[in-house]
């Protein structure tokens, strides 16, 4: 049986900061980038931040 589930991909600006993210991962990281942006002094604003969203096929196999 093959299965499809999201990953995700966070960047600021052009720069990977975080890769493969499962999505329970992805949420948590996404929020606290945010805030931490808002708060903190960085080169970075909230509008630095976007993600990518893919969908992942796993399972399946083969054999018969």
């Amino acid at each position: 049986m093959t299965t499809t589930e999201k990953i995700y991909h966070i960047y600021a600006k052009d720069k990977c900061l975080f890769h493969s993210l499962k999505e329970d991962e992805f949420r948590t990281t996404w929020n606290t980038l945010h805030k931490m942006v808002g708060v903190m002094k960085t080169d970075y604003t909230s509008d630095d931040l976007n993600f990518i969203e893919l969908s992942v096929s796993s399972g399946g196999g083969g054999g018969d």
